[in-house]
């Protein structure tokens, strides 16, 4: 997921923007989201950038911790901050010498679909996705470990969820499937028998050998070391027509 944390008391999707946590080393800006309809200059489609790119938007559609699309993906396209695209085509080179390839799950995400999953993680039940999403995890503590936070560093356009699959497009076994919020997904678990964890350190390899950095709790979420708008959290919706004509 990616988010940056929440503070331990409980919050409302109506918080001020100028929540202060940290992710990676980094400090969540004070300003606001951005609202608009549209992408500022310099966000691409990667279908555009690096169409051997498989995608599998998961909040576009209902097969999510949620169980419903989300708020904001129009379209299940992978958006990104083009430096940021360019990048992940760079891996995707790279890994096809060894015959692997790449599958997104999430890329851009809007505010609005952040504003979603904090109305959804604050409502009573609505745990119907548990026991494939967080089967180890209660529901009121996704933020406290971690998982879940008011401001995803998604939204900047500079991170991506994603992972290997092979030469027949099939996925490789990471131990843990995307979302699931526990700790055998931290990177570093010991819980995956040796081919899983030697299957996410060549997933991170290959993403720190072109500027992506990972983080602790999740073995499928990187950011863009050079991601050209680290200061800014948007909230245009997920389709192609939110992108700017050149």
């Amino acid at each position: 997921m990616g988010f940056l944390r929440r503070p331990a008391r409980v919050v409302t999707a109506g918080l001020a923007a100028g929540v202060l946590a940290a992710l990676a080393g980094s400090v969540a800006p004070a300003r606001a989201p951005e609202e608009t309809e549209r992408a500022p200059a310099g966000f691409a489609a990667l279908r555009a950038v690096a169409p051997g790119i498989d995608q599998d938007i998961r909040y576009a559609g209902d097969h999510n911790f949620v169980g419903e699309r989300i708020d904001g993906y129009e379209e299940p396209e992978c958006l990104l901050a083009e430096e940021t695209a360019r990048a992940l085509a760079r891996v995707e080179r790279d890994l096809a010498r060894d015959g692997l390839g790449l599958r997104v799950f999430d890329c851009y995400r809007p505010q609005r679909a952040v504003d979603h999953f904090l109305r959804w993680a604050e409502e009573p039940g609505a745990d119907e996705r548990r026991a494939e999403f967080y089967p180890r995890v209660p529901k009121d503590r996704l933020f406290d470990e971690g998982y879940l936070a008011e401001r995803s560093g998604h939204s900047r356009g500079g991170t991506v969820d994603l992972t290997l699959v092979d030469d027949e497009g099939r996925a490789v076994d990471m131990g843990t499937g995307f979302d699931f919020f526990d700790p055998a997904s931290h990177p570093d678990s010991p819980e995956p028998d040796a081919d899983q964890r030697r299957a996410r350190e060549r997933l991170r390899s290959a993403m720190a050998a072109r500027g992506f950095t990972p983080i602790d709790t999740e073995w499928w979420h990187f950011t863009h070391d050079e991601e050209p708008f680290p200061d800014r959290h948007f909230d245009f919706p997920v389709e192609r027509a939110a992108l700017r004509e050149e």
